[in-house]
């Protein structure tokens, strides 16, 4: 507010804050959007179209998810079993974008037609930037600054990716026929913190190993995330009936 037509601090705190959130929004934006051109490239040499590329990333908007899709699928073609295991696999990944919309929902408060528009822009870079802001109106503003920035941004990526993986003749002589797979690992490294994630993703990996020469594409995919989920289980029980009390007084 001014006082007497004059700027207060209080004036000067917020444009500082706003502007730091607009930096933010747009640093995060451009990295991620460039993301866009590999995925786009190992879309079309996994043997999708141009336009099946677009769409995945306009309507699909996850870009772990999407890579997840693309690697199964360039692992057996399209089929019936890779289908099932690239949606099991994208899906499995995306269950943590509502755990953001309970933690987002109070903040933007929004109804009707924005509350979809929210629900679909609501990823990890426009959770984490609307998140790390200090007041209600910053973190609007990052949620949907964010939002803005990566859609277009991965959107268009996208499409120049897939252009130019049109034009490429031999995906493997540039690597592109095993950068899909090696993409998810890259996402999913950081996440490998303490024993029990370690543990579930060697078992599930060597599960995985085991069945690909053998089963459908899709399918060790598949068994891999049902080990990963019984190890995780087995986990919670035991660490439920070690501690009995922590329940009965949550």
């Amino acid at each position: 507010m001014t006082h007497n037509g004059r700027v207060t601090s209080s004036d000067l705190d917020q444009a500082a804050q706003r502007s730091a959130t607009w930096r933010m929004a747009l640093s995060v934006s451009i990295a991620t959007a460039l993301y866009g051109i590999s995925f786009g490239a190992l879309s079309v040499t996994a043997g999708f179209t141009v336009l099946q590329t677009l769409a995945l990333s306009l309507l699909l908007f996850t870009g772990g998810s999407q890579y997840a899709i693309v690697g199964v699928v360039a692992g057996g073609g399209m089929t019936a079993s890779s289908a099932i295991g690239a949606v099991t696999s994208s899906s499995l990944l995306a269950m943590r974008h509502s755990l953001y919309g309970m933690q987002l929902a109070p903040i933007l408060d929004v109804h009707g037609l924005r509350r979809l528009l929210a629900a679909q822009l609501t990823i990890d870079e426009t959770a984490a930037v609307a998140l790390a802001q200090p007041t209600p109106s910053t973190r609007r503003l990052g949620f949907w600054a964010t939002a803005a920035g990566v859609y277009l941004g991965w959107g268009g990526l996208t499409l120049l990716g897939a252009l130019i993986g049109q034009s490429i003749p031999d995906p493997s002589v540039w690597g592109l026929d095993a950068a899909a797979s090696a993409a998810f690992l890259g996402l999913l490294w950081p996440r490998l913190r303490g024993r029990e994630p370690v543990a579930i993703a060697a078992a599930a990996a060597l599960v995985a190993i085991a069945l690909t020469p053998a089963a459908p594409a899709g399918v060790p995919v598949l068994a891999a995330a049902a080990v990963g989920f019984g190890i995780a289980w087995l986990g919670d029980r035991r660490r439920s009936s070690a501690h009995p009390d922590v329940e009965q007084h949550a």
